[in-house]
């Protein structure tokens, strides 16, 4: 089977690769240094059919991950193929399968069969979901059955896994030293840590970490190293906490990289404007630059439903200063469980913020869309800005609103400024 990493180092390259370049504007040999160097994942589980692979790190450009999911209170997997559908739409690059409730093998497999782009997931939520129907707590969970859930996720064709491997004793006393406004909000990390809290024992995702790497390497599964510990308020950014699990981090990255899994770090989730770049150079300087996977981040904590706009804020400039991939946060982030129609919005907000950082970093594709967009909206050219649009159904169900002309827009009608030089500046 066909591992990336191992094709890379060896001077090959694969289709994969090649479908990256071809869509990057990058070229074969660069892309491929890059994935050898774990600079750029290539999201492709060899067991995955039937999909559109994605690169993600060094000059690629900033990708956009939506979250789906069942909870107990809400399983309905019509409802879960609504957000699917909403999330691809509106145009993200891969898509997470977060589900705690229901029949989660079923709702993982119907995801990867219909997504048609990568699929994540977090295989401690089904192990820890499974630890409390056998077992009535999640303390009682078995770590053989935890690494069997990962295979499983594997064997089905799943992407790329969230796995919080730096959550270990020693980075849960150093967070306990300090104290922390928030505690634990990684749900990942709070699972984690209640079992090697209860049962004194080590993370078994570290402390078997060669076992969870020979996993991934034979489903050229991409590790998502996670956060665990990352700040759920602005005040706790870059505390002792955080930071002594991205050390972490950065050793497990390497260990990968020379065993031939490709590696996406995580990144914190609440972190003021002032501290966002230092956050970004503390992760690619601590792991040799591997691919930077961000949620948010959110850059105040006192806007509830609007934490879409929040987090849009903070991945803009997190994109900026050398993110890679950002995850969305939707309107009901802190208030619930989003609907199909808060996956959209949230898609369509985080999106914007990539292409700005896009933008920003001189990234050619998305420099020359903006420059086309100038153009067409120059000559009133409704139906071009149409096309260039990043939600192109809003510009349409706003003229048809209004009932407006295709030469003129409400705001200035006749006295539209282009439209009275247009005669007076032809070149």
């Amino acid at each position: 089977m066909i591992n990336q990493l191992i094709a890379a180092k060896e001077g090959k390259a694969t289709q994969a690769m090649k479908a990256v370049a071809r869509h990057e504007g990058v070229s074969i040999e660069e892309l491929r240094q890059n994935v050898a160097d774990g600079k750029v994942a290539i999201l492709a589980n060899n067991r995955h059919k039937r999909f559109t692979p994605k690169g993600i790190g060094k000059g690629m450009s900033v990708k956009v991950n939506a979250n789906i999911g069942s909870s107990p209170e809400m399983i309905d997997i019509n409802t879960e193929m609504e957000k699917l559908r909403m999330a691809r739409e509106a145009g993200a690059d891969t898509v997470m399968d977060l589900s705690i409730g229901g029949d989660l093998d079923v709702i993982r497999k119907v995801i990867i069969e219909q997504a048609g782009i990568p699929i994540g997931t977090v295989p401690i939520y089904q192990a820890a979901v499974e630890a409390v129907k056998k077992r009535k707590a999640i303390v009682n969970m078995d770590p053989d059955e935890l690494f069997e859930v990962i295979e499983k996720h594997g064997e089905d064709g799943v992407d790329f896994i969230t796995v919080h491997c730096g959550v270990t004793q020693r980075s849960i006393e150093r967070l306990r030293k300090q104290g922390r406004t928030t505690d634990i909000v990684s749900r990942g990390g709070a699972f984690l840590s209640e079992w090697m809290i209860v049962n004194n024992k080590e993370n078994p995702l570290f402390e078997q970490y060669d076992r969870l790497l020979k996993i991934a390497k034979r489903y050229d599964m991409t590790l998502s190293l996670g956060d665990g510990l990352r700040p759920g308020s602005i005040g706790d950014a870059t505390d002792r906490g955080q930071i002594e699990e991205l050390i972490i981090l950065g050793e497990l990255c390497q260990e990968a990289i020379e065993q031939g899994v490709q590696v996406m770090i995580e990144g914190p989730g609440h972190v003021p404007l002032n501290l966002i770049e230092t956050n970004i150079l503390l992760q690619k300087k601590l792991c040799n630059e591997a691919p930077f996977y961000v949620l948010g981040p959110i850059v105040t904590d006192i806007a509830p439903g609007y934490d879409h706009i929040t987090s849009a804020i903070g991945g803009a400039l997190a994109g900026y200063f050398g993110a890679d991939f950002l995850c969305y946060v939707t309107p009901s982030e802190h208030l619930g469980l989003p609907t199909p129609q808060d996956v959209r919005e949230g898609v369509i907000v985080t999106r914007i913020a990539a292409h700005a950082a896009n933008v920003a970093r001189g990234n050619p594709k998305a420099l020359k869309l903006d420059k086309t967009m100038s153009t067409y909206r120059k000559a009133l050219d409704w139906k071009g800005q149409i096309k260039c649009a990043i939600d192109p159904s809003k510009i349409i169900d706003f003229r048809k609103d209004r009932n407006l002309r295709n030469d003129v827009c409400s705001m200035c009608g006749e006295y539209c400024a282009m439209k009275v030089v247009k005669d007076y500046f032809k070149q």
